[in-house]
């Protein structure tokens, strides 16, 4: 049933669906702004509108657009200029290895659409155009994509600002992670990293002085100055209690130059000297027994594979008998399979690592590689076991990323702790939202600081790092004492019912994200849904099939998931007999307790 419109004017409306859709409406006409999934085309009739002359968008994100096909040939389409190729060319991006594999940009996102629509007339800042009685400008408003604009509606005497995804509502944004941005390096590194873009584009819409303001999700503003200011405030805050126990700060002291000594912020640690038992090469540490035998942790590439195997052959060591996996990152475990043939020797991982180390083809991860390794010993948290004179213990460390695994070795008084990626001398690495990196007691970070509370190690290690370190017990404490109150205020700053499913980019996703089908066979998946209410939610998923594939929907299918827990739905479809030869995009719709999110997930068939 289409939703209640909401009346701003005589010739201005907004449909309210999962998002807002503004219609502006004259003589049986409508120009909209964002479509959505396109439910505000059945509603048109209540206003007298017999057709749609031109559809105008805010960003290129799917679901906004992804009610296109309903669209007539007819209806003109007008987009950002800098976004014109994530509408009317997505098979570059969708082709393009560099979107699958390694993934550490995400600009533009892969919640982009799967077929193209076709572009009639594209918009900068500073364009304006007018349309029955109404006069529309353009403002560039990057932050929560790179090419985002919003459009500044004068009508009937009123002011009104389609904002697209700036803001939610007042001081809130709809999610966390699409301000992922590089601006020192790759977007990996960039946590709130469009902050500074998003809050120019904040004041470039306040400086209109809009009488209101449409989001594409979230609330309809009447106070546009004090939504804006409570939202650059937040961030503000979030940013700095960020900041406060950032790792990053260990590898590119010129990002946080600004911050520098504020209260409130950890000392970094000075490092110390590793043990003589240990060498490092690039991200691999080695463990030297005293019989010469060597125990590997880590191999990022072929070269670190010949840089271990030249330690035997200048006698330094006498064989590699065992490597351990500390996380699935391509430049941890690229090596590994040269270094495990040529050595002859078993791979060990936590089994969180092991599950996607061994079959990439199925995940869609920051940093994946599509390389995949044989783990012939996938651990249990705490399981122990005697190497030589070391005894090791593997841990389940959820930090750095959420597959991720710790090993201690203990040995002639020492009790080394191999983190991965997971800490420096700075803090905690929870530089990447993509990574999965969660808030919360008892899982993600916190989850990692009590256990290096327990374990009390002699040396951390980092794999970057040539150093060992350690912290304080007030240090430890101070870091879990900062994730408690991110976790409220990263909690404030989103509309959803826990600050993760705002950070946590994967929090519906397809399983496995690809797989290979032969025409007339039948694919199945789960959409997986991690909830991270602390309460159970109701979730439904939906196929939405692409044009190609006949288009259209599939039907519902209900399930629920507990509370901090995944639930899944199993979901089917069979690949046209005539299909062609390559990879095809399949959207999922999805309903998550109140949220209804169109096309918000994907997977993909790679037929045969």
């Amino acid at each position: 049933m289409p939703c209640p419109l909401i009346h701003l004017s005589d010739h201005l409306a907004v449909y309210p669906g999962p998002i807002h859709v503004g219609i502006l409406h004259s003589g049986g006409c409508a120009l909209l702004i964002d479509l959505g999934d396109g439910a505000a085309l059945d509603a048109l009739g209540e206003l007298g509108v017999g057709s749609v002359d031109r559809v105008v968008f805010t960003h290129h994100h799917r679901d906004q657009a992804c009610g296109a096909p309903r669209l007539g040939p007819a209806v003109r389409i007008g987009v950002p200029a800098a976004e014109r190729p994530w509408f009317d060319d997505v098979a570059a991006y969708w082709n393009d290895p560099a979107s699958r594999w390694g993934l550490m940009d995400w600009h533009p996102h892969h919640l982009m659409l799967v077929e193209p629509v076709h572009v009639h007339e594209t918009y900068s800042g500073g364009d304006s155009f007018t349309w029955g009685p109404a006069t529309i400008t353009v403002l560039d408003t990057p932050g929560h994509t790179d090419g985002s604009v919003s459009y500044v509606v004068d009508v009937d005497g009123r002011r009104i600002v389609f904002s697209g995804d700036a803001i939610y509502g007042p001081g809130q944004v709809w999610n966390i992670h699409s301000l992922q941005k590089g601006t020192v390096t790759t977007d990996y590194h960039g946590f709130l990293g469009a902050r500074p873009q998003l809050v120019d584009s904040l004041a470039r819409i306040a400086g209109t002085k809009p009488d209101a303001l449409v989001p594409s999700h979230g609330t309809i503003m009447t106070d546009p100055p004090a939504a804006i200011a409570a939202l650059v405030e937040r961030l503000d805050a979030c940013y700095d209690r960020y900041v406060a126990i950032a790792a990053l700060r260990h590898y590119f002291p010129e990002m946080f130059a600004d911050y520098a000594g504020r209260p409130g912020h950890m000392p970094i640690r000075a490092g110390k000297a590793p043990p003589p038992c240990l060498r490092h090469i690039g991200t691999t540490w080695v463990i030297v027994a005293e019989d010469r035998s060597a125990f590997v942790v880590d191999c990022g590439d072929p070269a670190a594979a010949s840089e271990v195997l030249k330690l035997i052959d200048s006698g330094d060591i006498r064989s590699v008998e065992g490597i351990w996996i500390t996380h699935y990152h391509f430049d941890h475990t690229d090596g590994v399979p040269d270094l495990q043939r040529a050595a002859d020797c078993p791979v060990f991982a936590d089994r969180h690592v092991a599950d996607v180390v061994t079959d990439p083809l199925a995940w869609r991860l920051t940093c994946i590689s599509r390389i995949p390794v044989h783990v012939d010993h996938p651990t249990r948290n705490g399981e122990s076991w005697r190497w030589h004179e070391f005894r090791m213990t593997a841990y389940h460390l959820p930090g750095q990323t959420l597959y991720h695994g710790g090993l201690l070795v203990e040995g002639d008084g020492l009790r080394m702790f191999f983190a991965g990626d997971s800490f420096t001398m700075a803090g905690i690495d929870d530089y990447c939202t993509h990574n999965r990196n969660w808030l919360g007691s008892g899982t993600g970070f916190e989850y990692c600081l009590a256990l290096l509370a327990r374990l009390k190690p002699t040396h951390t290690f980092n794999q970057h790092v040539d150093l060992a370190f350690d912290f304080t017990d007030d240090e430890v404490a101070a870091m879990r004492a900062n994730l408690t109150e991110r976790e409220a205020l990263f909690g404030k700053l989103v509309p959803w019912d826990h600050a993760n499913t705002g950070m946590d980019e994967p929090w519906t996703r397809c399983a496995p994200y690809e797989q290979r089908a032969r025409a007339g066979a039948q694919a199945t998946f789960d959409l997986v849904v991690t909830n991270h209410a602390p309460e159970p939610r109701d979730i439904a998923a939906r196929i939405a099939l692409p044009q190609a594939w006949g288009g259209g929907t599939g039907d519902w299918v209900r399930a629920s998931a507990d509370a901090k827990a995944d639930g899944a739905v199993r979901l089917a479809l069979r690949v046209p007999p005539d299909a062609p030869p390559g990879r095809v995009v399949i959207p999922v719709d999805v309903i998550y307790g109140r949220w209804r999110l169109p096309q918000i997930t994907e997977t993909v068939i790679a037929v045969e």
